[in-house]
């Protein structure tokens, strides 16, 4: 029993299920309010089947980067203890289970949803697992930044489990998490700054400064904000959705701002927390504003 707890904690469950929660969006804002009142069979299939295969996909990938991380981890106070590094799961039998997950879940995307799902997801593990695991995260301070191009996938891969096609309101979705990650782990590698200065990555605290940080939260936190009005202009959401995203995305700001004239060490773990919150948030209100504006 221990040992199987091991295996799922290396799939990092908690980010697996945010990653649920905005493919699951992308397949909600994909449907006609009509048709999920009467879904076919078809409509059932390729919507459940779809979130085990993003799952399962996405667990792969987190598990290469535990494998591949167990030497850093082992020095980062916030990563010693996962199997890896503690010996509890030989990086073997880590790639194995990797193995296992992937290729399962690109056959179930492939065969009971449809291949264009099955492709787009084996790009992202290929994107997250391989290129910002293996070089991005170990080469630049912006690997933030290119690598959430990755993992701001999930709500377009929901959309296409759906339509079977790749559609503007699916890519304003992806903008917005692509937007939302820099702040997000810039905010958490300021409060564990010394952690990675030990293992030798290259954060943007450690490359640019504290300062210049906060104010790259400040500014990519400016454009996120932006980029959630923009559903509103195109007419992809209505006015709930406006008020939420606007209350939100002050409530966000002003951590930006605070952090730039506050040098409270509490304030960086604070914004982080809050950050997921905001997301999670964010699009369930997309889906309330999608579905009751249009009863």
């Amino acid at each position: 029993m221990t040992r199987t707890l091991d295996f799922f904690d290396m799939t990092k469950p908690r980010v697996v299920l945010l990653m649920l929660l905005c493919a699951l969006v992308g397949m909600l804002l994909a449907l006609d309010p009509l048709h999920l009142s009467v879904p076919s069979f078809r409509l059932l299939l390729s919507a459940v089947c779809g979130l085990v295969g993003i799952a399962l996909v996405a667990a792969s990938a987190a598990v290469v980067n535990h494998v591949v991380d167990a030497r850093i981890d082992r020095q980062m106070a916030r990563t010693r203890n996962r199997p890896v590094p503690t010996g509890r799961v030989r990086s073997r039998d880590g790639i194995i289970f990797a193995t296992v997950l992937g290729v399962t879940g690109l056959v179930v995307l492939f065969v009971l949803v449809n291949p264009l799902a099955a492709w787009l997801n084996l790009a992202s593990w290929a994107g997250y697992g391989l290129f910002y695991t293996f070089f991005l995260k170990h080469r630049t301070s912006q690997n933030i930044v290119i690598g959430g191009l990755f993992g701001a996938a999930p709500p377009l891969l929901g959309w296409v489990c759906i339509t079977d096609s790749i559609e503007p309101e699916a890519l304003i979705l992806v903008a917005i998490i692509f937007l939302w990650t820099p702040p997000h782990f810039w905010a958490l590698a300021i409060d564990r700054a010394k952690d990675y200065e030990k293992v030798g990555v290259p954060m943007l605290p450690l490359t640019h400064g504290d300062r210049y940080t906060r104010l790259s939260i400040f500014v990519y936190t400016v454009l996120l904000v932006g980029i959630t009005l923009v559903p509103l202009l195109i007419r992809m959401s209505g006015w709930l959705y406006l008020v939420l995203a606007v209350v939100l995305g002050l409530i966000y700001l002003g951590f930006s701002i605070v952090m730039l004239i506050d040098d409270n060490p509490k304030l960086p773990i604070r914004s982080f927390k809050f950050s997921i919150v905001y997301l999670a948030v964010l699009f369930v209100g997309f889906v309330l504003d999608h579905y009751i504006d249009s009863t």
